[in-house]
């Protein structure tokens, strides 16, 4: 099969990058599984094993579509109609009742479920690139917290606050002490320390070394790169029970909750979980094999002429509120 893989980011991505780091393993996947792989991306991305075209905005997408290719996978939103047969991965969350194509893919049950849709693929990542998470290191003194800061949603605030309640040193990666991006921010405290936006070495070594994150989302989560990542390294999560996370998370791998209190206190107990149940749960069930399996069996759907919903997924219920339930 000839696969076309359609993404608005550089590939390969060097640090920060979810959705591109996604469609990397997914592309190499497919190559290793014997299939052919087209990469329409943008313009300056490079591929060892798969051709690399250059995505445009001045031309319509039906137009740079490789008509040798069997199918293309875009992973951005699109209503244009394409040459080929085509189905689209949604990675991000729409508060409107615009609806999506009706082979729309989502990254979790829950992320499916919001907008009535019933075709998902959890996410998956090439462990092989993440190294060894030494999981009997006893030098772990310190939690981190792994998103954009800057984005509200993702509570950093909310993991500050649940660190000092635990009295737990937290390092921030994706944020700086001072932020002015969304109003004058300034972190005194002294415990809470700032990586910026990390990726590479850096990121997997402060991964390496931490013991757990703190992740008190405001949103629903689609799916959340950043817990199975810290899950493969040892790490229990510690997190809001929104959108896609109780998928990702059990209790034996970490504490869901919208309690500050609450999750201050299954952080002040790590003892109770296993870093290397943590790792397999990771290793198992969030591996870049698995991904490309399931997306293989909805492309044999698509080619075969089925639709993978049964209607145009579009949002059940508009969410009204800024923010999602957070208690300090």
């Amino acid at each position: 099969m000839h696969i076309c893989l359609v993404e608005h980011g550089l590939l390969p991505v060097s640090a920060y990058g979810g959705t591109e780091r996604v469609v990397w393993y997914l592309a190499r996947e497919l190559h290793k599984m014997g299939h052919r792989v087209t990469l329409l991306c943008k313009p300056g991305s490079s591929s060892p094993f798969a051709r690399v075209l250059p995505l445009t905005h001045d031309r319509p997408l039906s137009a740079q579509i490789p008509t040798d290719c069997d199918l293309a996978h875009l992973h951005f939103p699109s209503d244009e109609l394409l040459p080929i047969p085509s189905l689209i991965t949604n990675h991000g969350n729409r508060n409107s009742c615009n609806p999506f194509p009706v082979n729309t893919v989502f990254l979790s049950k829950n992320h499916a479920d919001r907008y009535g849709a019933d075709a998902f693929v959890h996410n998956g990542l090439d462990w092989d690139d993440y190294g060894s998470p030494m999981l009997d290191s006893p030098s772990r003194r310190y939690a981190h917290f792994l998103g954009n800061a800057a984005w509200r949603v993702k509570n950093v605030q909310g993991a500050i606050r649940v660190s000092r309640l635990a009295h737990t040193k937290l390092l921030v990666m994706g944020g700086k002490r001072l932020n002015l991006k969304m109003g004058f921010r300034f972190t005194l405290d002294p415990r809470v320390a700032f990586c910026g936006m990390v990726g590479g070495a850096r990121k997997l070594e402060v991964l390496k070394n931490s013991s757990a994150l703190v992740f008190p989302v405001r949103w629903h989560e689609p799916f959340g790169l950043a817990v199975i990542e810290s899950m493969y390294f040892g790490c229990p999560v510690f997190a809001t029970p929104y959108g896609a996370l109780p998928e990702l998370v059990d209790e034996e791998s970490g504490a869901l909750s919208s309690s500050a209190t609450e999750l201050a206190y299954s952080l002040k107990h790590l003892e109770r979980f296993s870093r290397a149940y943590c790792h397999e749960r990771a290793r198992e069930l969030f591996n870049a094999g698995r991904m490309c399996r399931d997306y293989l069996m909805l492309y044999e759907r698509v080619l075969n002429g089925e639709t993978l919903n049964s209607s145009n997924p579009v949002l059940q219920v508009l969410q009204e509120e800024k923010f999602l339930p957070w208690n300090q």
